[in-house]
This record gives structure tokens, C-alpha cells and sequence, in this order.
């Protein structure tokens, strides 16, 4: 008996047309005519639009100089922000000091990072101190009053400082306050939940331009004489719930996501409302709604520049107020550049480290 042995032909290579830059092209750009036409006319608007955008902003703009006089190409005139730089980040601070606020916020920034690192030793120490500790040393450095610092107004805040106090303090302070508008929604207590549908529902049904001129206006009539406000604790409260109606019904959007069998786990071992909340329920539902809490931080920051119709002038306000120098006249498209650069890289930063953070804690639960 004979046995013939067959040798199996090797496998032939894949089209040249399918694999590789042409494949993915392919595949992705041109993968039928409509997606093809879609193609090329996005690559010319691309080419009509970014090259000239670049050279209008880098090449052929003017960076050195003190005067209008100095602008002499046909692009952008940075002069216009570097000359007036100070003035957008500090507002009307006086000059001498704007080491007050350099400090505070070098501080925070090297709290932050060290919170943000993983292998740094204490953090619960310096998350404390962050919490309890740090707005304290802020308030005082950047109002004064105490130290032999002198008294800074707040209505002379303003620049991109304002606009970083407003949405920090708006999302330091929203985020508690939401949790708990959550928590007392989803109650079984009928006073509790009434009250939380009602904050939630009334301060989600009114524009945030509306709320700032009642909290401006208003506030002070309802609150004893004593009491003073200044415009910019008026714009805070306003702000602060305004997001945390917000942020409640993202909160509970997290709550409501988790299975009826960790509630009931946590009853089977005899934990308390509150640390089934704190200890199960709610570290999961918070990593759940990490995209709805960041996009609200996001709105918030950009929300900011509302404050201008109550006469606090933030970052877009001041910029806005230096077109009117008879000096610099024509320069609007470069201050609104600035503006648009600084919000977008703030934005995007915390859009990254969202993304960033869900992948760190598997928010998409993954088997």
C-alpha cells in the first residue's frame, strides 16, 4: 500500500490593494463613491482653510513689539496679547500683588499633582489638607486683610484668575451638593424627596443668565441687613445651584444603573443606609458617570463668562474691554483666538483625563 504525501500549499499573500496605508484608505476614506466624493471635498476645505489659518497665526504674524505701530505683516498681531497678557490673567490686581495669586495657584497645582500621581506616599494627608486647609490660605491670599496683606476688592478680580475661581469653587461645591439632591430624589422619605425635586426641577427650569441676575439682585433683599454680599459671592451661590441641580440627575443616573443586588448585599450584611451608600453604592455609581460629571464641569467652566452681565469681568470680559482702547483698535479676531485657545486647551485637558480615568478604573466594566 502506497501512502502519498501531500505538502499543503502555503497560504498566498493578501491584495497589495487590502493591506497597509492603501488598504486603510480604502477601507476607511473611500470605501464606496458617496464616502469617496465626502472625501475629497473634505480634503480641499482643508486645504482652502488650515494652511492659510496657519500662516495667518505663525508665519507671517508679528510677536515683537509694544505699539499698534508694530504690526506691520498681514497676520496676526500678537503684540495685542502680549502687551495686555497681564491684564487677561489678573484682571484690574494690582501689579505689585500678583504674587498673591501666583502663589495660590502654584499650590494647588502641586497639590493636584500630587493627588494625581500614583506612587506619592500620604495622599490622604494631603487630600485633608487640600479640602479643609487650602481655601483658607486662598481666601486670604487673594482678598488679604490679614498677614499684613492689604485688602484686594474682588470687584477688582478678574481675567482668567476670576474665571478659574468660579469654576473651581462651582465644582468643588457642586458635586457634594448634587450627591446628596441625588440621594434624597431617589429617598423613600416623602419630605426629603419633595424638597429634592423641587430644588432640582426649579433651578434646571431656569436659564443660568436669569439665575445670576436673581442671586445679583435679589439675594441681598432676602437675607438680613446685616449681612453684606458682595457681586462676586452672589455669582458663587448662583453658580454653585444652579450645577448642582445638574450634576444630581447625572448622580442619579449612576444610582439608578446599579443592579437592586448590591443594595441587597449590603442589607444581608447588616451595613447601615449611610455606609451602603458611601462604601458601595456610591463608588460605583460615581465611576459610572465619570463622561456626565466631566461634561458638567466642561459647561461649567465655559458658563462662566456669563458673569459679565453682573459686572464681574472674567477672562472673554476683559479681552472684550480692551477692544474698546482707542489704541488697539482692530484686534478682535486675535483677543478671540486667545480666548477660544485658553478654553479649549482647559476643556480638552479635562475631557483627556476623564477618558483617561475610565480606563484606569475599567468604568466600561469589561469581561
Amino acid at each position: 500500500m502506497t501512502v502519498h504525501i501531500t505538502t499543503p500549499t502555503p497560504d498566498k499573500a493578501p491584495p497589495a490593494s487590502s493591506v497597509g496605508a492603501v488598504g486603510w484608505l480604502r477601507k476607511n476614506l473611500f470605501s464606496s463613491i458617496p464616502n469617496s466624493i465626502f472625501t475629497i471635498l473634505g480634503l480641499l476645505l482643508i486645504y482652502n482653510l488650515v494652511p492659510p489659518a496657519i500662516n495667518w497665526a505663525f508665519f507671517t504674524a508679528d510677536w515683537v513689539g509694544s505699539t499698534k505701530g508694530d504690526c506691520t505683516s498681514e497676520g496676526a498681531c500678537w503684540v495685542f496679547v502680549i502687551v495686555r497678557i497681564r491684564q487677561f490673567l489678573f484682571g484690574f490686581y494690582p501689579p505689585s500683588e500678583y504674587w498673591r495669586v501666583i502663589t495660590a495657584f502654584s499650590l494647588v497645582g502641586v497639590l493636584v499633582a500630587w493627588l494625581l500621581i500614583e506612587r506619592t506616599p500620604k495622599k490622604g494627608v494631603v487630600a485633608a489638607f487640600t479640602v479643609f486647609c487650602y481655601p483658607i490660605i486662598a481666601y486670604f491670599l487673594f482678598y488679604g486683610g490679614s498677614f499684613g496683606l492689604p485688602v484686594v476688592e474682588t470687584h477688582k478680580w478678574g481675567g482668567l484668575m476670576l474665571t478659574l475661581i468660579l469654576a473651581t469653587i462651582g465644582m468643588f461645591c457642586a458635586l457634594p451638593i448634587g450627591i446628596i439632591l441625588a440621594l434624597g430624589r431617589r429617598s423613600s422619605m416623602p419630605i426629603a424627596k419633595s424638597m429634592s425635586v423641587v430644588f432640582i426641577e426649579f433651578w434646571r427650569g431656569v436659564p443660568l443668565i436669569t439665575v445670576l441676575f436673581m442671586s445679583s439682585v435679589m439675594l441681598p433683599i432676602f437675607m438680613p441687613e446685616t449681612w453684606q454680599f458682595d457681586k462676586l459671592l452672589r455669582a458663587l451661590i448662583g453658580i454653585v445651584f444652579f450645577q448642582s441641580a445638574y450634576m444630581a440627575e447625572v448622580v442619579r443616573g449612576g444610582l439608578q444603573a446599579i443592579p437592586r443586588g448590591q443594595y441587597e448585599a449590603a442589607e444581608a450584611l447588616g451595613l447601615s443606609y449611610w455606609k451602603t451608600m458611601f462604601f458601595i453604592i456610591l463608588p460605583q455609581a460615581l465611576k459610572l458617570v465619570i463622561p456626565g460629571i466631566v461634561n458638567t464641569f466642561i459647561a461649567l467652566f465655559k458658563d462662566t463668562t456669563l458673569v459679565l452681565i453682573i459686572g464681574l469681568f472674567d477672562l472673554l470680559a476683559v479681552v472684550q474691554a480692551a477692544f474698546a482702547d482707542p489704541k488697539w483698535l482692530g484686534f478682535s479676531v486675535e483677543g478671540y483666538v486667545f480666548v477660544a485657545s485658553v478654553y479649549w486647551v482647559s476643556c480638552f485637558s479635562m475631557s483627556r483625563y476623564s477618558q483617561h480615568l475610565e480606563k484606569k478604573l475599567h468604568t466600561g466594566h469589561a469581561r
